[in-house]
């Protein structure tokens, strides 16, 4: 995760998701105070999620922008991100389109 997050969100909750991924532990979740990055743009919403040790990516997590753009980094490896506005990028896991 980014060092400019500043966590203003509790941890420690369950969840499960609707991508097949399965059951997870939300780790740590907040705002973001800083644009940067192509997925988040200044107040945006991030959790980080622990899927078990059995997930590939050990550094699953979700944001949620203002913009209505989101971006997901899936257990699995794979990344998908939609700017909000009809276009979208999946990345499989492995890195190759």
């Amino acid at each position: 995760m980014p060092s400019e997050i500043s966590n203003t969100a509790s941890s420690g909750s369950s969840s499960s998701d609707n991508s097949g991924s399965g059951s997870y532990e939300i780790t740590s979740s907040g705002t973001n105070s800083q644009a940067g990055l192509a997925f988040q743009s200044s107040g945006s919403h991030y959790d980080s999620r622990d899927y078990g040790s059995s997930a590939a990516n050990d550094n699953s997590y979700h944001y949620s922008n203002n913009d209505g753009s989101y971006y997901y980094s899936s257990p699995d490896g794979s990344t998908y991100y939609n700017d909000g506005n009809g276009s979208s990028d999946y990345t499989p896991s492995g890195g190759k389109k």
